[in-house]
């Protein structure tokens, strides 16, 4: 090579082009179901052959396009949607740029056969290979129908990339189920090889779709979210702590009706779960967001699967409220009102998110990370029922809503030194005893120190205990004395690399005491860069589960009294801070059917 500049001509900046948009066939079909939308079609039809390796047809009933913009609609940079480089940030359609039909066409033949409602005939176009090689008048439905073959053909190398048609076919699928989770009016028929895959009707609301398309065993396991302020409006649904997945692939957001993979939100929706599912799982969630078009800026990505929010504090401000709260008040009986309105709770993990918004803003920087293939592998959930109880009212904020309360549980006794058992009147239900300690002193601990409650009980010891420590962990502990002493602990520097350890708080009074701080060291011993506010609950666990009722102790009927009681008054009662069960209830039915009695 010789390493001189040279301008490239067309046919390659076009599949350059291309390159950015159309990775796999579910991307030719994400692109033409958005212009589908954006011409304001309801009822669309899929066909897929092999998967959509070998061909893609989308119909609709939409508006249909002008004989003399149809050939418009293949030059690069063309559009409809924008005049003046202002409107970029005004846009409120799926798609503006012009690149798709192109570019589509730069990799494949395309024929489109299109027609508006007051026109006497249609046309057809067919482009290939980035070339225009046909326009004819014909007689067409109103509405346009785009159908692409030989995809690929004119990049074969792409083609080594594309995986199983099984597995196209998956991704094809992905693709409309997302859409049709985010337009509830619009129908969606796919057929597949000529059969009939997928029907769905219009629905009446976001509820009705979304039982439609995930299935009701996921909408029986959600909470319903609905929340406004500063401009932004949010609804959907967040799954409770019980229903956990091993990836985030099963969160969906969606801004403007927009699908979007965004670092801020997730964080958000982490956020409010932290300490109520175990780690390295994650919840099962629909956010939609809805803002101005200003507020939000689209175009940060060729696919355009990242969004850049104008004041992204209020959007992570929101989510977290809004999931919080739901997670804290939820009802474990009863279904969503009719207004869909949940009551908000105001407890530290509202008020003590600040933290985590700077953090997460850190990370929000102005490039977005890159987007790959394997990032777009969705797969329809299943949401299996579980046997995690969430038959309980949670008191963490005004507004309580029905419910039984572990005070109206009648305890029958204790099995395996572990397990207390209650009966109800239409089931039996089992309490893990040390979990369910474990989230009481927790809760106790957090609101202690979001009240800065100067009456947090701490043991002094008769003699102080002199700990000699390694550099490394005399360091941790010093970084960790402000969080430590407001949990009760009195621990001074004494010499080089050594500690007096004059008080612990009462919860782990009757712990050895140099035995519990090398335990805590050992148990933080991968040293996380963690927001203050998460060190801190990580270490509010760790006291709860030292302080805890253990297993194989035996516990007094008043003991359970007490016991339930304090579960009536925390939040996030159904899960310990390490995310295990607290609880799981059997139905007399569920009985019954163990026992084949039904």
């Amino acid at each position: 090579m010789s390493g001189k500049i040279i301008v490239l001509p067309d046919d390659l900046t076009n599949k350059i082009a291309a390159g950015e948009v159309i990775e796999r066939p579910a991307s030719i079909l994400k692109e033409l179901l958005e212009n589908a939308l954006d011409a304001g079609a309801k009822d669309i039809t899929v066909e897929l052959e092999r998967g959509g390796c070998g061909s893609i047809r989308v119909t609709d009933d939409g508006e249909g396009i002008d004989r003399e913009d149809a050939a418009l609609a293949f030059c690069r940079f063309a559009t409809s949607k924008i005049y003046q480089f202002d409107d970029i940030y005004k846009v409120q359609s799926f798609g503006f740029r012009g690149e798709a039909l192109p570019s589509i066409a730069s990799i494949s033949r395309v024929e489109m056969v299109t027609r508006k409602r007051d026109a006497l005939a249609g046309t057809r176009v067919i482009a290939e290979a980035g070339d225009i090689k046909e326009i004819t008048e014909t007689g067409c439905p109103a509405g346009t129908s785009v159908h692409v073959t030989n995809i690929f053909e004119p990049v074969p190398v792409r083609r080594k990339f594309l995986k199983s048609e099984h597995t196209e076919q998956g991704y094809c699928m992905d693709v409309i189920s997302r859409l049709a989770i985010s337009h509830t009016d619009l129908r969606l028929k796919v057929l597949a090889k000529g059969r009939e895959v997928l029907n769905i009707p219009a629905a009446r609301d976001a509820r009705e779709r979304l039982a439609l398309v995930l299935g009701t065993d996921f909408l029986d396991q959600m909470l319903f979210l609905t929340a406004e302020k500063n401009g932004i409006r949010l609804h959907g649904f967040a799954s409770q702590p019980g229903l956990t997945r091993a990836n985030s692939r099963h969160i969906y957001c969606f801004v403007n009706r927009r699908f979007i993979r965004d670092h801020l939100i997730n964080s958000a929706i982490m956020t409010a779960y932290r300490r109520l599912i175990e780690a390295k799982r994650y919840p099962a969630a629909v956010l939609l967001i809805d803002l101005p078009p200003h507020d939000v800026d689209v175009n940060v990505h060729p696919a355009k699967l990242e969004v850049r929010f104008r004041n992204p504090r209020d959007v992570y401000q929101m989510v977290v409220e809004t999931l919080t709260g739901a997670l804290a008040g939820s009802p474990l009986l009863s279904p969503p009102p009719e207004d869909g309105k949940l009551p908000r709770a105001d407890f530290p993990a509202i008020r003590n998110y600040g933290k985590g918004v700077e953090e997460a803003l850190k990370r929000y920087t102005l490039s977005s990370p890159s987007y790959s293939s394997e990032r777009a592998g969705f797969r329809r959930p299943y949401f299996p029922q579980t046997t995690e109880s969430q038959l309980f009212k949670e008191s963490g904020g005004s507004g309580e809503r029905p419910g039984l309360t572990f005070s109206d549980l009648s305890f029958l006794g204790q099995v395996g030194g572990v397990y207390l058992i209650f009966a109800a009147e239409d089931r039996m239900i089992i309490v893990d005893q040390h979990a369910a300690h474990e989230r009481i002193l927790f809760e106790k601990l957090k609101k202690k120190s979001a009240d800065s409650d100067p009456s947090m009980m701490s043991q002094r010891l008769l003699m102080p205990e002199v700990i000699s420590l390694p550099p490394r962990d005399f360091a941790f502990l010093m970084d960790c004395l402000p969080i430590l002493e407001g949990c009760g602990f009195e621990i001074e520097p004494f010499g080089n690399d050594a500690v007096a350890l004059k008080s612990v708080p009462s919860l782990v009074a009757k712990l050895e005491p140099k035995r519990m701080i090398m335990d805590f060291l050992e148990g933080f011993a991968v040293r996380e860069v963690l927001a203050l506010d998460e060190q801190r609950e990580k270490i509010y666990a760790f006291l709860a589960c030292k302080g805890a009722i253990k297993a194989q102790q035996d516990i007094t009927s008043a003991e359970v009294k007490f016991l339930c009681r304090d579960l009536d008054s925390v939040p996030n009662a159904s899960t310990c801070p390490h995310g295990r069960p607290v609880i799981v209830s059997f139905t007399f039915s569920d009985l019954e059917k163990m026992f084949k009695r039904r």
